[in-house]
């Protein structure tokens, strides 16, 4: 049953993850405000009540906490900036919540920006997906001024689970630290299920017993369907797996920390963009080693 709550919430960026968070927050009964550049992705929000903005400027003069959801720092610094940007619009006493994965140091840059402006930024990554978002099971990872994560947590209970972390930019380091693990545990799981299948063990099988084993983590438990058949809506793209790996690389070089596995899936991941792959789920990686391989039964379908 939606509940009456007096804040308002606005939310820049309604693809496929946004668009559903601020599904959820709408159902629970928030107030809206809503913008995308496809206003055509935001048709059906609308209709579910959103009340539609036409500038990110304009989403955070109404809402007194404001979420964005954007794929990368130069969407994100774009949506920020100028005299129609999420920052124009913020005034003393409102809360930024960026859910993009994107630099902890462009993060960082933008909460100063904020901060100048009476306001407070949090960096707010999610761990899942589409059907975690749709479940209300993410996990949720925060950066940035404690008070001001103790006022959105409740409203952050609607997406899943958030964690205050620490400072700005820590919630970022997290997450991203997460997603090593989730390339490089797809690139191992496929590496070993090719193998296997290549001494002449049935896939399911084998993906099976594999799952059910020590190493079935609850990722690759999720995912062990999408090695059988690879949809063609990905969960989480090659492109932006590759996004978050590169990230990962970049502010582990500015502290020189090493990072030997990630390079390898980095390196898979290109390769993987070069065969057509880009908007398939990170589950391709089996089809990929299965090209290398020599394997032309299961080309990339576009």
């Amino acid at each position: 049953m939606a509940k009456t709550t007096a804040t308002s919430i606005g939310f820049v960026g309604l693809g496929h993850m946004g668009g559903n968070m601020a599904a959820r927050f709408l159902a629970a009964g928030y107030p809206v405000y809503g913008e995308e550049r496809n206003r055509a992705h935001a048709d059906g929000l609308v209709r579910d009540g959103l009340r539609w903005c036409e500038t990110p400027r304009e989403v955070a003069e109404a809402a007194e906490i404001v979420f964005t959801s954007l794929p990368d720092d130069g969407v994100l610094e774009l949506v920020a900036s100028g005299p129609d940007g999420v920052l124009a619009g913020l005034s003393a006493e409102k809360v930024w919540v960026d859910m993009s994965t994107v630099s902890p140091r462009a993060s960082r840059e933008l909460a100063e920006r904020a901060h100048e402006r009476g306001a407070a930024m949090l960096d707010a990554p999610v761990s899942g997906s589409v059907p975690q978002v749709q479940a209300g099971t993410l996990t949720i990872m925060v950066g940035g001024d404690e008070q001001a994560y103790m006022r959105v947590e409740p409203i952050l209970r609607e997406l899943g689970s958030p964690t205050h972390i620490g400072e700005n930019g820590q919630g970022l380091v997290l997450k991203l630290a997460i997603n090593i693990s989730l390339a490089v545990q797809m690139l191992a799981f496929s590496e070993g299920l090719l193998l296997a299948e290549r001494a002449g063990i049935d896939r399911k099988l084998a993906v099976d017993v594999m799952t059910e084993s020590p190493i079935g983590s609850p990722m690759l438990k999720a995912r062990a369907a999408l090695l059988l058949d690879l949809p063609d809506d990905a969960w989480f793209d090659v492109r932006l797996m590759q996004k978050d790996v590169v990230l990962a690389l970049d502010t582990a070089r500015e502290m020189h920390v090493p990072l030997p596995t990630a390079a390898a899936a980095d390196e898979l991941l290109t390769v993987a963009r070069a065969l057509g792959y880009e908007q398939r789920d990170l589950a391709a990686l089996f089809e990929v080693l299965g090209q290398l391989a020599g394997d032309s039964a299961t080309p990339a379908r576009k």
